[in-house]
């Protein structure tokens, strides 16, 4: 940076290296070479994807494994819309990303008069997914303005935040001394919730929770007040990990009939974290999913509260802070273990017996890749595997399986967000589970993974199409029509990017893979589907 006169180009990346950025998604274009002033001098590490949407997906699959926001520059105009996807599917999961933009001359804004990539209202279109989309005039306001970015994307319900910059004000003089990360207190439960929380759990004798990805980073105080509570946990998707190994851990959906009854023959159901969505909770849209009476909703978000079911009592708070001041003062309602740990046994058998043969073969694979490889990240897209482990998987950790396929269920997302994963967590292996539909989204991000050397391998699900799609059409008695993509020669694809690669046709043969190629990497499992 020069120290005269920064640009807000220059001061910007002095303000991400302040708020602790240390990795920024982005394809630099005509528009946004000024946001690239002072990058190359700076700490932070640029990582180019062959696409935005890409970019968008790495930013997810880093803030997922990190906790902290994945920041993208894009372009002005198909820069962003490119990015949209990767925005919704962040805004659907609660998962915080930073996108800064660029966006035409200032004076042009909103004149239509067909400049380069321009759209008439951008920060309009961002603000549909984003849960905040703002436009930079003032250079002198560039500190407060991402302080805010900072503050929305922490304080309350996570998820995708936009700040678009005009090409000419990117030029102008900035000053980044006054920029400090604003101090955000997590929000308590008020005493009266906790009183009447309290209250709940004394008159309980079979109590259940159910935890959502707004619980993935209080694994420690989940586990303690599920013993203290002696309740079984359930958890959906992205909360799978948070009781790994524990007794009390179902990981298995609430669209599962023996899941439901399970809850609600509970005479209390606290529900932490989630949203209840029907990706999670009714993944085959049969509506018959409730919950009991006596139900406890806890959400940092208060107008989540009000979406769903119905809660007896609705508690805003961060999750984190509800367990702490409940485990505070345990004494009123804590009782000694009875059949907590008999109640989540005989769930887990329940699950596995209704999933069937097909499925249960899947999450077999999915237990054998985490026994080959401990400390493995699993990172999915719309695939057999990943609808298998969203029915039912024990994962090792928090935030060590995550897919696209809840949500806002975008495809493409697998590869990118496994690259991201991997930056995020270098120490970690990555497997990105991936259909070879749904790969050719985004293929090229190959590439990316050899240019930063991404400890990821891309297990590419080869059975010949969208399978679970013509599976689907047949069931409704329609002639199945667009389901059969050609698929390339993945193994000359890898070759073409400088990967290693290999084409097996057994479980035996791909965990040897997985053990034994350099990462990066790709596996080829081809007619999969009949494994």
């Amino acid at each position: 940076m020069t120290s005269a006169s920064p640009t807000v180009g220059e001061a910007l990346v002095c303000m991400l290296e302040q708020a602790g950025v240390d990795t920024v998604f982005g394809i630099p274009g005509v528009h946004t070479i000024e946001l690239y002033r002072g990058l190359a001098s700076s700490s932070i590490r640029h990582i180019t994807p062959r696409h935005e949407q890409g970019a968008g997906f790495m930013a997810d699959g880093y803030a997922r494994v990190t906790g902290r926001p994945g920041v993208c520059f894009v372009i002005t105009g198909p820069g962003l819309t490119n990015t949209l996807t990767a925005m919704a599917q962040a805004r659907a999961d609660s998962i915080p990303m930073l996108v800064i933009s660029g966006v035409n001359a200032t004076a042009t804004l909103g004149k239509g008069r067909g400049h380069l990539h321009e759209l008439p209202d951008q920060a309009a279109l961002a603000a549909t997914v984003a849960l905040w989309s703002h436009t930079l005039t003032d250079p002198a306001d560039l500190g407060e303005i991402l302080a805010r970015a900072f503050s929305v994307m922490t304080s309350g319900r996570p998820g995708p935040v936009h700040i678009e910059i005009p090409t000419d004000v990117m030029k102008l003089p900035a000053d980044a001394a006054g920029f400090a990360m604003p101090e955000v207190q997590p929000q308590h439960p008020a005493a009266p919730d906790l009183e009447a929380a309290a209250s709940f759990i004394a008159q309980s004798q079979t109590p259940a929770i159910l935890i959502g990805g707004g619980a993935v980073r209080h694994a420690t105080a989940v586990r303690r007040f599920a013993e203290a509570l002696d309740a079984p946990v359930i958890s959906t998707t992205n909360a799978r990990g948070i009781m790994a190994g524990h007794a009390l851990d179902v990981p298995a959906s609430p669209s599962l009939g023996c899941v439901r009854d399970m809850l609600n023959q509970s005479d209390l159901v606290l529900a932490l974290g989630t949203e209840l969505g029907p990706t999670d909770c009714d993944m085959y849209e049969d509506g018959g999913f409730t919950l009991p009476a006596n139900l406890v909703r806890v959400d940092i978000a208060e107008d989540q509260l009000a979406r769903g079911a119905h809660p007896a009592l609705a508690i805003q708070a961060n999750i984190g802070w509800f367990l702490q001041d409940m485990l505070a003062d345990s004494k009123s309602w804590t009782r000694p273990p009875s059949d907590g740990n008999a109640r989540a046994a005989a769930l887990r058998e329940l699950a596995s017996a209704e999933i069937g043969d097909s499925y249960l073969g899947h999450i077999d694979l999915l237990q054998e890749i985490w026994q080959a490889l401990p400390e493995a990240t699993l990172v999915g897209d719309s695939t057999q595997l990943v609808y298998a482990g969203n029915m039912y998987v024990a994962a090792p950790r928090p935030a060590s399986w995550f897919n696209s396929a809840t949500g806002f269920g975008t495809l493409g997302y697998a590869a990118p967000g496994a690259i991201g994963a991997a930056l995020g967590e270098p120490a970690r292996p990555v497997v990105a589970l991936l259909g070879d539909g749904g790969f050719q989204f985004t293929l090229a991000e190959l590439g990316s993974a050899r240019d930063c050397n991404a400890n990821v391998a891309f297990l590419a699900w080869n059975n010949s199409g969208y399978m679970e799609i013509e599976t689907s059409m047949e069931a409704s008695h329609i002639t199945p029509i667009g389901v059969t993509p050609s698929a390339p020669d993945f193994s000359a694809v890898a070759a073409a990017y400088g990967l290693p690669s290999r084409r097996v046709e057994s479980r035996e043969a791909l965990i040897s893979a997985l053990k034994d190629l350099p990462r990066p990497c790709l596996i080829e499992f081809v007619n999969a589907g009949s494994d």
